[in-house]
Protein backbone atom coordinates (compact mmCIF):
# COMPACT_ATOMS: atom_id res chain seq x y z
CA UNK A 1 0.00 0.00 0.00
CA UNK A 2 0.63 3.64 -0.39
CA UNK A 3 3.29 4.55 2.49
CA UNK A 4 1.12 7.03 5.40
CA UNK A 5 3.21 8.69 7.92
CA UNK A 6 2.65 11.24 10.65
CA UNK A 7 3.77 14.09 11.82
CA UNK A 8 2.82 15.17 15.26
CA UNK A 9 3.60 18.40 16.51
CA UNK A 10 2.41 17.52 20.18
CA UNK A 11 -0.15 20.36 20.24
CA UNK A 12 -1.44 21.70 23.42
CA UNK A 13 -5.08 22.11 23.10
CA UNK A 14 -6.74 24.72 25.00
CA UNK A 15 -8.12 23.79 28.77
CA UNK A 16 -5.35 20.68 28.23
CA UNK A 17 -1.47 20.89 29.42
CA UNK A 18 1.39 19.55 28.04
CA UNK A 19 1.65 16.65 30.25
CA UNK A 20 -1.35 16.02 27.92
CA UNK A 21 -0.33 17.14 25.08
CA UNK A 22 2.66 14.16 25.25
CA UNK A 23 0.34 11.17 27.04
CA UNK A 24 -1.82 11.67 23.82
CA UNK A 25 1.19 11.64 21.18
CA UNK A 26 1.65 8.22 22.68
CA UNK A 27 -1.71 6.53 22.51
CA UNK A 28 -1.96 8.44 18.94
CA UNK A 29 1.32 6.21 18.01
CA UNK A 30 -0.12 2.90 19.46
CA UNK A 31 -3.36 3.35 17.49
CA UNK A 32 -1.15 4.67 14.37
CA UNK A 33 0.85 1.27 14.91
CA UNK A 34 -2.44 -1.03 14.98
CA UNK A 35 -3.84 0.94 11.89
CA UNK A 36 -0.33 0.39 9.70
CA UNK A 37 1.13 3.35 9.14
CA UNK A 38 5.07 3.90 8.67
CA UNK A 39 6.43 6.28 11.09
CA UNK A 40 5.67 8.88 13.66
CA UNK A 41 7.74 11.80 13.79
CA UNK A 42 7.75 14.61 16.45
CA UNK A 43 9.24 18.13 15.86
CA UNK A 44 11.47 20.31 17.45
CA UNK A 45 9.85 23.75 18.60
CA UNK A 46 11.22 26.28 20.91
CA UNK A 47 9.38 28.91 23.20
CA UNK A 48 5.72 28.16 21.56
CA UNK A 49 3.53 27.54 24.54
CA UNK A 50 1.46 25.33 22.55
CA UNK A 51 4.21 22.88 21.45
CA UNK A 52 5.17 20.06 23.92
CA UNK A 53 8.11 18.78 22.16
CA UNK A 54 11.04 21.33 22.65
CA UNK A 55 13.32 18.33 24.04
CA UNK A 56 12.49 16.18 21.10
CA UNK A 57 14.73 13.15 21.55
CA UNK A 58 12.93 12.94 25.01
CA UNK A 59 9.43 12.65 23.21
CA UNK A 60 10.82 10.19 21.20
CA UNK A 61 11.85 8.47 23.72
CA UNK A 62 8.52 8.40 25.57
CA UNK A 63 6.92 7.44 22.40
CA UNK A 64 9.08 4.64 21.26
CA UNK A 65 8.84 2.60 24.46
CA UNK A 66 5.28 2.71 24.31
CA UNK A 67 5.41 1.49 20.68
CA UNK A 68 6.75 -1.72 19.44
CA UNK A 69 6.73 -1.48 15.50
CA UNK A 70 6.01 1.78 13.93
CA UNK A 71 9.35 3.68 13.21
CA UNK A 72 9.75 7.18 15.81
CA UNK A 73 12.03 9.68 15.28
CA UNK A 74 12.39 13.76 14.40
CA UNK A 75 10.93 15.57 11.68
CA UNK A 76 13.04 16.89 12.87
CA UNK A 77 15.29 18.27 14.60
CA UNK A 78 16.97 22.09 14.01
CA UNK A 79 20.89 20.63 13.58
CA UNK A 80 21.69 24.41 13.94
CA UNK A 81 20.83 24.68 17.40
CA UNK A 82 22.94 21.77 18.52
CA UNK A 83 26.71 19.90 18.40
CA UNK A 84 26.29 17.40 15.75
CA UNK A 85 28.08 15.28 18.65
CA UNK A 86 25.12 15.26 21.05
CA UNK A 87 22.62 14.63 18.60
CA UNK A 88 25.06 11.21 17.82
CA UNK A 89 24.55 10.38 21.46
CA UNK A 90 20.52 11.02 21.93
CA UNK A 91 19.68 9.55 18.87
CA UNK A 92 22.52 6.51 19.02
CA UNK A 93 21.23 5.76 22.42
CA UNK A 94 17.33 5.99 21.09
CA UNK A 95 18.82 3.42 18.42
CA UNK A 96 20.58 0.83 20.91
CA UNK A 97 16.60 1.21 23.01
CA UNK A 98 14.80 1.18 20.02
CA UNK A 99 16.77 -0.91 16.99
CA UNK A 100 15.57 -0.94 13.92
CA UNK A 101 12.92 1.86 14.87
CA UNK A 102 14.46 5.62 14.95
CA UNK A 103 14.53 8.08 12.09
CA UNK A 104 16.35 11.65 11.98
CA UNK A 105 14.87 14.24 10.08
CA UNK A 106 17.27 17.55 10.43
CA UNK A 107 16.41 21.17 9.35
CA UNK A 108 18.26 23.71 9.03
CA UNK A 109 15.93 26.41 10.59
CA UNK A 110 15.54 27.47 14.35
CA UNK A 111 12.58 26.09 14.66
CA UNK A 112 12.25 29.45 17.18
CA UNK A 113 12.42 33.83 17.44
CA UNK A 114 15.81 35.37 17.15
CA UNK A 115 15.55 36.37 20.41
CA UNK A 116 15.47 32.14 21.91
CA UNK A 117 17.15 31.15 19.27
CA UNK A 118 19.98 33.66 21.07
CA UNK A 119 18.77 31.63 24.32
CA UNK A 120 19.74 28.19 23.08
CA UNK A 121 23.70 30.26 23.10
CA UNK A 122 23.94 29.30 19.40
CA UNK A 123 26.58 30.98 17.16
CA UNK A 124 25.22 33.73 14.03
CA UNK A 125 26.41 31.42 11.28
CA UNK A 126 25.39 28.36 12.81
CA UNK A 127 22.64 27.51 9.77
CA UNK A 128 25.66 28.10 7.34
CA UNK A 129 27.44 25.30 8.81
CA UNK A 130 24.38 23.14 8.14
CA UNK A 131 25.69 20.59 5.08
CA UNK A 132 28.88 20.43 7.32
CA UNK A 133 26.99 19.38 10.31
CA UNK A 134 25.52 17.46 8.55
CA UNK A 135 28.16 15.18 7.17
CA UNK A 136 29.79 15.54 10.87
CA UNK A 137 26.33 13.88 12.28
CA UNK A 138 26.63 11.13 9.73
CA UNK A 139 30.41 10.63 10.31
CA UNK A 140 29.54 10.38 14.12
CA UNK A 141 26.79 7.85 13.37
CA UNK A 142 28.64 5.43 10.99
CA UNK A 143 31.67 3.42 11.80
CA UNK A 144 34.19 3.53 13.15
CA UNK A 145 37.54 5.05 11.67
CA UNK A 146 41.25 4.33 12.39
CA UNK A 147 42.32 7.51 13.24
CA UNK A 148 38.42 8.98 14.70
CA UNK A 149 39.19 10.53 18.24
CA UNK A 150 35.86 11.06 18.72
CA UNK A 151 33.19 8.73 19.65
CA UNK A 152 29.31 9.30 20.24
CA UNK A 153 29.07 6.73 22.83
CA UNK A 154 26.12 5.21 22.23
CA UNK A 155 25.83 6.24 18.44
CA UNK A 156 29.30 5.05 16.45
CA UNK A 157 28.08 2.19 13.84
CA UNK A 158 24.53 2.47 14.71
CA UNK A 159 23.78 3.82 11.40
CA UNK A 160 20.59 5.69 12.36
CA UNK A 161 19.13 6.82 9.02
CA UNK A 162 19.23 10.62 8.03
CA UNK A 163 16.86 12.43 6.10
CA UNK A 164 17.13 16.42 4.90
CA UNK A 165 13.79 18.67 5.56
CA UNK A 166 13.30 21.49 3.70
CA UNK A 167 10.99 24.11 2.46
CA UNK A 168 13.11 25.83 -0.30
CA UNK A 169 15.62 24.82 -2.75
CA UNK A 170 18.38 24.91 -0.23
CA UNK A 171 17.43 21.24 1.07
CA UNK A 172 16.20 19.64 -2.30
CA UNK A 173 19.84 20.16 -3.00
CA UNK A 174 21.53 19.29 -0.16
CA UNK A 175 19.48 16.10 -0.01
CA UNK A 176 20.28 15.20 -3.78
CA UNK A 177 24.22 15.45 -3.69
CA UNK A 178 24.55 13.63 -0.03
CA UNK A 179 21.95 10.89 -1.34
CA UNK A 180 19.38 11.21 1.49
CA UNK A 181 15.35 10.42 1.74
CA UNK A 182 14.17 14.59 1.16
CA UNK A 183 10.87 15.37 3.31
CA UNK A 184 9.08 18.67 2.17
CA UNK A 185 7.01 20.73 5.02
CA UNK A 186 4.09 21.70 2.20
CA UNK A 187 1.95 21.19 5.52
CA UNK A 188 2.65 24.65 6.42
CA UNK A 189 5.09 25.75 3.47
CA UNK A 190 4.22 24.74 -0.16
CA UNK A 191 5.23 27.13 -2.47
CA UNK A 192 8.33 25.62 -3.36
CA UNK A 193 6.65 22.57 -3.42
CA UNK A 194 7.04 21.27 -6.96
CA UNK A 195 10.54 22.98 -8.01
CA UNK A 196 11.95 20.97 -5.06
CA UNK A 197 11.00 17.99 -5.68
CA UNK A 198 12.37 18.45 -9.70
CA UNK A 199 15.66 19.40 -8.06
CA UNK A 200 16.11 16.58 -5.84
CA UNK A 201 15.12 13.80 -8.35
CA UNK A 202 17.31 15.44 -11.53
CA UNK A 203 20.35 15.93 -9.55
CA UNK A 204 20.17 12.87 -6.75
CA UNK A 205 23.20 10.86 -6.66
CA UNK A 206 23.11 7.45 -5.12
CA UNK A 207 24.56 6.78 -1.45
CA UNK A 208 25.23 4.42 0.70
CA UNK A 209 22.30 4.93 2.29
CA UNK A 210 19.96 5.37 -0.56
CA UNK A 211 20.09 4.33 -4.15
CA UNK A 212 17.37 6.52 -5.36
CA UNK A 213 15.52 9.30 -4.49
CA UNK A 214 12.91 9.02 -2.33
CA UNK A 215 10.74 12.12 -1.53
CA UNK A 216 7.99 12.45 1.52
CA UNK A 217 5.74 15.06 1.05
CA UNK A 218 3.85 16.78 3.79
CA UNK A 219 -0.01 17.89 4.23
CA UNK A 220 -2.86 18.53 6.50
CA UNK A 221 -5.80 15.99 6.55
CA UNK A 222 -8.72 16.14 8.30
CA UNK A 223 -11.52 13.93 7.91
CA UNK A 224 -14.43 13.05 9.59
CA UNK A 225 -17.94 11.60 8.36
CA UNK A 226 -19.06 14.27 6.87
CA UNK A 227 -17.71 17.11 4.84
CA UNK A 228 -19.27 19.67 7.15
CA UNK A 229 -18.14 18.22 10.38
CA UNK A 230 -14.26 18.04 8.77
CA UNK A 231 -14.81 21.88 8.13
CA UNK A 232 -16.00 22.54 11.43
CA UNK A 233 -12.85 20.86 12.83
CA UNK A 234 -10.21 22.58 10.57
CA UNK A 235 -11.33 25.69 11.84
CA UNK A 236 -8.95 24.87 14.71
CA UNK A 237 -5.81 24.77 12.44
CA UNK A 238 -7.23 28.04 10.52
CA UNK A 239 -7.56 30.00 13.78
CA UNK A 240 -4.10 29.05 14.65
CA UNK A 241 -2.41 30.12 11.44
CA UNK A 242 -4.41 33.75 12.06
CA UNK A 243 -2.82 33.80 15.02
CA UNK A 244 0.60 33.07 14.00
CA UNK A 245 0.37 36.11 11.40
CA UNK A 246 -0.97 38.44 14.45
CA UNK A 247 2.50 37.43 16.10
CA UNK A 248 0.30 35.32 18.69
CA UNK A 249 1.29 31.54 19.08
CA UNK A 250 -0.82 29.79 22.17
CA UNK A 251 -2.78 27.17 22.55
CA UNK A 252 -4.52 25.09 20.20
CA UNK A 253 -8.38 26.75 19.79
CA UNK A 254 -11.62 24.80 19.70
CA UNK A 255 -13.07 24.66 16.86
CA UNK A 256 -15.57 27.67 15.65
CA UNK A 257 -18.77 27.76 13.70
CA UNK A 258 -17.65 30.21 11.57
CA UNK A 259 -13.80 31.15 10.64
CA UNK A 260 -15.21 34.05 8.32
CA UNK A 261 -16.15 35.46 10.83
CA UNK A 262 -12.63 35.30 13.01
CA UNK A 263 -10.05 36.72 10.25
CA UNK A 264 -9.73 39.13 8.14
CA UNK A 265 -9.61 39.13 4.27
CA UNK A 266 -5.89 39.40 4.12
CA UNK A 267 -5.41 36.81 7.25
CA UNK A 268 -7.39 34.67 4.62
CA UNK A 269 -5.89 34.94 2.02
CA UNK A 270 -2.27 34.22 3.29
CA UNK A 271 -3.78 31.63 5.42
CA UNK A 272 -5.02 29.45 2.98
CA UNK A 273 -1.98 30.52 0.80
CA UNK A 274 0.29 28.54 3.68
CA UNK A 275 -2.41 25.68 4.57
CA UNK A 276 -3.11 25.10 0.33
CA UNK A 277 -1.69 21.58 0.60
CA UNK A 278 -5.05 20.86 3.50
CA UNK A 279 -7.16 18.02 2.37
CA UNK A 280 -10.40 18.08 4.49
CA UNK A 281 -13.97 16.28 4.24
CA UNK A 282 -15.35 12.79 4.35
CA UNK A 283 -13.91 9.94 3.10
CA UNK A 284 -14.51 9.91 -0.29
CA UNK A 285 -13.59 13.73 -0.65
CA UNK A 286 -10.22 13.53 1.43
CA UNK A 287 -9.69 10.34 -1.05
CA UNK A 288 -10.09 12.24 -3.91
CA UNK A 289 -8.20 15.25 -2.89
CA UNK A 290 -5.26 13.07 -1.94
CA UNK A 291 -5.46 10.89 -4.92
CA UNK A 292 -5.02 14.24 -6.97
CA UNK A 293 -1.84 15.47 -4.32
CA UNK A 294 0.23 11.88 -5.06
CA UNK A 295 -0.27 12.15 -8.77
CA UNK A 296 0.62 15.92 -8.93
CA UNK A 297 4.03 15.00 -6.70
CA UNK A 298 4.81 11.58 -7.66
CA UNK A 299 5.23 11.58 -3.71
CA UNK A 300 7.16 7.99 -2.44
CA UNK A 301 5.53 9.11 0.76
CA UNK A 302 3.30 11.53 2.63
CA UNK A 303 3.25 12.62 6.09
CA UNK A 304 0.16 13.97 8.08
CA UNK A 305 0.04 16.84 10.23
CA UNK A 306 -3.72 16.81 11.75
CA UNK A 307 -4.13 19.43 14.43
CA UNK A 308 -7.60 18.31 15.58
CA UNK A 309 -8.69 19.49 19.15
CA UNK A 310 -10.37 16.83 20.27
CA UNK A 311 -8.31 13.58 20.81
CA UNK A 312 -10.88 11.55 19.74
CA UNK A 313 -11.87 13.29 16.56
CA UNK A 314 -7.86 13.16 15.74
CA UNK A 315 -7.70 9.45 16.53
CA UNK A 316 -10.73 8.56 14.13
CA UNK A 317 -9.57 10.89 11.54
CA UNK A 318 -6.75 8.70 10.98
CA UNK A 319 -8.79 5.66 10.96
CA UNK A 320 -10.38 6.91 7.68
CA UNK A 321 -7.07 7.83 6.23
CA UNK A 322 -5.65 4.21 7.24
CA UNK A 323 -9.24 3.22 5.55
CA UNK A 324 -9.13 4.74 1.90
CA UNK A 325 -5.26 3.92 1.69
CA UNK A 326 -5.48 0.50 -0.25
CA UNK A 327 -7.19 3.17 -2.76
CA UNK A 328 -4.14 5.60 -2.51
CA UNK A 329 -1.31 5.71 -5.38
CA UNK A 330 -3.08 2.74 -8.01
CA UNK A 331 -3.44 5.44 -10.56
CA UNK A 332 0.00 6.78 -10.22
CA UNK A 333 1.27 3.09 -10.37
CA UNK A 334 -0.69 1.93 -13.30
CA UNK A 335 0.67 5.13 -15.22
Amino acid sequence: MFPLSILDLAFIAEGATAADALHNSRDLARHAEKLGYTRFWLAEHHNMTGIASAATAVAIGYVAEGTETIRVGAGGIMLPNHSPLVIAEQFGTLETLYPGRIDLGLGRAPGTDQRTWRAMRREADASERFPQDVLELQALLGPLQPDQVIQAVPGTDTNVPLWILGSSLFGSQLAAVLGLPYAFASHFSPDALMDALAVYRERFQPSAQLDRPYAMVGCNVIAAETDAEAQYLFTSLQQRFADMLRGRRGLLPKPIDDIEDYWSGPEKAQAQRMLACSFVGSRESVRAQLQAFIEKTDADELIVASAIFDHAARKRSYEILAEIQPTLGLAAVAA
